[in-house]
């Protein structure tokens, strides 16, 4: 079975057993499902997406799939077995050995097999470990996924047996990426990049925000990216003071900015990048004052991605910073903001970092301390909506032992840059 990118190492995905069996109790018994098909509507289905902690830990890409983990008792990976009428409508899924090979597994059975593989496994244990992401259930209580419906149907079966959720030790590890998870990430870090000179060397004023993203996605797909990290975000004139505004219907003008939050998918890794162009190619000088105050802050921050630090930090740093710059925007009084400290978080009103891998948001604590290994974003804004401008800026940051890495550094920031890059004519 053929996927779209290139296979990452089975031995990443061995590595990552490893840790997380590293963290168990002698004999303890793990059990992991992958996604199913999300039904769309009538007999549709969306494109799959796999569970990331399940891909984290097998580095398989399909549906119906588990996974048993045994501490000093051995490995089990279950697929789905091709059927003459799923070759027919649906193409071959994974045979035993591509999924070794894959996986890193040496005992992989059919689906069918996990069942009696289980019973064996759990002869005169008292608890089993069943991954569930609690994250997800509580966002989405009418959702059932796959590990909300096994672990159903296992307390039904395993009545004496405790079920306890490995989520906790599984979301530290992922924190950290190696160089076998940083390669995929920058990969779609690098695709990212080639889908904004694309749209820089596109827009002008009468596109539509739509036909800016239709631009970006061509780009990704040409690049091997299966499909955005996320919903881009297309947004012009006063959408952009719209955090999450993802209709990208209106028509771009002259004069307007044209802000940009978008990141490619690669081998289930995801980027997430913010920019900001001037729909005309050149910054107006309120645009280009309001655009340098964001790039301060995000300058200034960045710096403070070191060991040590954290999220919750960093915003207060970041709510600080923004207060001085709107003094020199104008936007407000040295009084006003000494008497209401408050009134920053008009025009600065989210976060400013996110843990970053297999999920743009994600697992993560926003008070656990900055280590070597982490991925995080960095995206401070200002959001003038009287005045039509919202500008963020964002990049990826990988804290490293003496500092931090800008994964994002080889893309255009500078306002001189951004205005080039909409010049250029270059493939």
């Amino acid at each position: 079975m053929s996927v779209r990118y290139e296979r990452i190492s089975s031995e990443v995905f061995s590595q990552n057993r490893r840790r997380y069996l590293d963290r168990m109790p002698e004999g303890s018994v793990s059990v992991f499902a992958a996604n199913d098909l999300l039904p769309a509507n009538a007999d549709g289905t969306f494109g799959f997406i796999q569970n990331s902690t399940f891909f984290y830990l097998t580095g398989v890409d399909q549906e119906d799939a588990c996974l048993i983990l045994v501490k000093g008792g051995g490995e089990w990976l279950f697929v789905k077995e091709t059927s003459e009428l799923i070759r027919i409508w649906d193409g071959d899924k994974l045979s035993q050995e591509e999924a070794r090979a894959v996986s890193g597994i040496e005992q992989v059975h059919w689906l069918e097999d996990f069942r009696k593989v289980l019973n064996t496994c759990l002869e005169g244990k008292e608890e089993m470990y069943l991954h569930r992401d609690t994250t997800q259930q509580h966002r989405f209580r009418s959702f059932r996924s796959k590990e909300k419906w096994l672990t159903g149907q296992l307390q039904e079966e395993y009545p004496l047996i405790e079920i306890r959720n490995p989520e906790k030790i599984i979301n530290q590890l992922r924190l950290f990426k190696g160089e076998g998870e940083l390669a995929p990430l920058r990969k779609a870090i690098d695709i990212t990049r080639k889908g904004l000179l694309r749209a820089a060397r596109f827009v002008k004023p009468g596109k539509y925000e739509f036909e800016v993203e239709a631009e970006i996605t061509h780009e990704f797909m040409m690049n091997r990216s299966r499909f955005h990290a996320f919903l881009p975000i297309v947004a012009s004139g006063a959408n952009a003071c719209v955090l999450h505004y993802v209709d990208n219907n209106r028509r771009c003008e002259d004069g307007d900015l044209l802000l940009l939050d978008f990141g490619a998918e690669y081998g289930n890794y995801k980027a997430d990048m913010t920019r900001v162009l001037p729909v005309n190619g050149k910054f107006t000088d309120r645009q280009a004052e309001v655009y340098s105050s964001v790039l301060h802050i995000m300058k200034t921050l960045k710096a403070l991605m070191v060991n040590g630090n954290t999220v919750i930090n960093l915003k207060q740093e970041a709510l600080d910073l923004t207060g001085k710059e709107m003094v020199k925007l104008g936007l407000v009084s040295a009084a006003d903001l000494e008497n209401n400290p408050g009134i920053v978080n008009k025009y600065l009103p989210h976060g400013v970092s996110h843990s970053l891998g297999i999920d743009v948001h994600d697992v993560g604590d926003r008070s656990t301390p900055f280590a070597p290994g982490m991925v995080l974003t960095l995206e401070p804004g200002i959001y003038i909506r009287e005045e039509g401008i919202g500008i963020r800026l964002e990049n990826d940051i990988l804290i490293t032992a003496s500092g931090n890495e800008d994964l994002m550094a080889h893309v255009p920031l500078e306002i001189e840059e951004i205005e080039r890059a909409m010049r250029s004519q270059l493939p």
